[in-house]
């Protein structure tokens, strides 16, 4: 059967197994032989999960197992592509053209733009720089299906003219480009039809045109790709004593606060990513014992040499335990927990294979301290396997964090260094003190996947228990 895949929520699955042994559609006449409960996220993290079947009461249903497998159905084919052109007609009265191409996938409505490619200034004979066009927007994955290429002169007032056009299919494009270019003659129809002797408006050239798999999300989760979830947890002063009622740090009678609530509704999507489920756990910004110095990456189960708490449930307890155990104080820096993972992740790099992500929860109630510092050690970290997740609990004023999420373009350190992806999502956790607890999970997560994808690919990393990338052959 088939079911729509969200990283970001947790999808329960139920398969029941029964002895069907007459024709009606009813189960409840029919013997009931067990059942497993579990996640999505659970199916694909495993190559094949196979867990014993359970009956109704919780009880092992003999020894019985079920084995589920998942595969995407998803078409991520991609078309590279090398073109150039000579001999394209001048359209500039002073100066030479200044052209691009359109390349079109004929749909039931007419046909539909799915790549252009960058101007080449002032030049009949261009080279464009490599594109790429996923199979599905040039062609639908139909390799006989013909493909629409224009080629265009840009005008800077945006009346761009037609300097002509051709068709083709991606099956002829791959066979003539095997051997030697393949070559299009560019039509203008208009000046077919009012010139005589009409030849051409230039030859379109096309060195390149492979298709390749380009590995989803899925491929490197199902594919053995592991993601390593680290907490850090703010304990400044400004949260207030977590003794009163309006510390950010009080635990209510109900057993919760907006700390716990980040830990859990996060946590508990992520996990299923991580085979041991075991995840390191800090805390910045208090005194610890016994010096009673500021740290700003202490351990919350104060066990340097092995941070790692049991699943969730064991950051929970770490946290809870911690709580009484120290004093919070000041500054909040970000920079001490960033580079700690980021140690880690540069680790992970020297593998040949995608591995290891690392996605790294900071929860905090104010303003950044150290903001240059963080500022560097984020563009530092987006050059490797690795996301932020920053929750803002309480009513600051978080303007500074939204700063960092880098929405609104690139994040530059101090000296000016771009940061080469976008790795920091940042969400006040306000917006969802009256929305379902999966709501949070759901809108900090949505990026990851696209993330880990962007960095594997751009760094031609495959998945570890997969063969390298093919050209894939229709």
């Amino acid at each position: 059967f088939v079911v729509d895949y969200y990283f970001e929520i947790v999808q329960t699955l139920k398969f029941g197994i029964y002895d069907i042994d007459n024709k009606t559609v009813d189960l409840s006449d029919d013997d009931f032989l067990g059942e497993l409960e579990c996640t999505l996220g659970q199916v694909v993290s495993s190559k094949n999960l196979t867990r014993p079947l359970i009956l109704k009461n919780k009880t092992p249903a003999g020894k019985g197992t079920i084995t589920i497998t998942a595969e995407e159905i998803k078409d991520n084919r991609v078309v590279n592509f090398e073109v150039q052109a000579r001999k394209l007609d001048n359209k500039d009265l002073f100066g030479k053209s200044d052209p691009y191409l359109e390349f079109h996938k004929q749909t039931e409505s007419g046909w539909q733009l799915a790549h252009r490619t960058e101007v080449v200034k002032n030049n009949l004979n261009p080279t464009w720089k490599p594109f790429r066009i996923p199979l599905q927007s040039l062609c639908g994955g139909d390799m006989e299906k013909p493909i629409k290429v224009e080629c265009y002169d840009y005008d800077n007032d945006g009346s761009h003219d037609l300097i002509g056009s051709f068709e083709t299919t991606m099956k002829r494009l791959q066979e003539a480009s095997q051997t030697s270019p393949a070559e299009f003659e560019c039509i203008n129809s208009k000046k077919k039809q009012k010139k005589k002797g009409y030849k051409n408006s230039g030859v379109v050239c096309v060195k390149l045109c492979q298709v390749v798999k380009e590995y989803t999300f899925l491929d490197y989760i199902m594919g053995g790709c592991q993601i390593n979830f680290t907490v850090a947890v703010d304990f400044t002063g400004s949260n207030g004593d977590p003794r009163s009622p309006d510390s950010l740090h009080y635990i209510s009678p109900q057993g919760v606060n907006e700390y716990l609530t980040a830990i859990w509704s996060v946590g508990n999507v992520i996990q299923d990513y991580d085979s041991d489920k075991m995840f390191p756990a800090f805390g910045f910004g208090a005194q610890i014992p016994p010096t009673w110095q500021v740290s700003h990456e202490f351990p919350l189960n104060f066990n340097a040499s092995n941070p790692f708490c049991a699943g969730i449930e064991g950051v929970v307890q770490a946290y809870r335990a911690c709580l009484p155990q120290v004093k919070l104080y000041g500054p909040t820096n970000f920079s001490p927990i960033i580079n700690h993972v980021a140690c880690f992740a540069k680790q992970a790099l020297q593998q040949t294979t995608a591995s290891q992500y690392y996605v790294l929860l900071i929860i905090t109630d104010g303003v950044i301290t150290d903001m240059d510092e963080t500022r560097n050690s984020i563009v530092n970290a987006s050059r490797l396997p690795m996301s932020i997740i920053i929750v803002g609990v309480g009513g600051a004023d978080f303007s500074a964090m939204e700063f960092l999420d880098g929405d609104n373009g690139r994040l530059r350190s101090l000296t000016g260094e771009v940061a080469v992806r976008d790795i920091v999502q940042f969400v006040p956790f306000r917006q969802f003190q009256n929305a379902p607890r999966e709501a949070l999970a759901k809108t900090v997560l949505a990026e990851v996947p696209a993330q880990l994808v962007d960095f594997f690919n751009t760094l031609k990393l495959n998945p570890p228990n997969q063969n390298p990338a093919q050209t894939v052959t229709p």
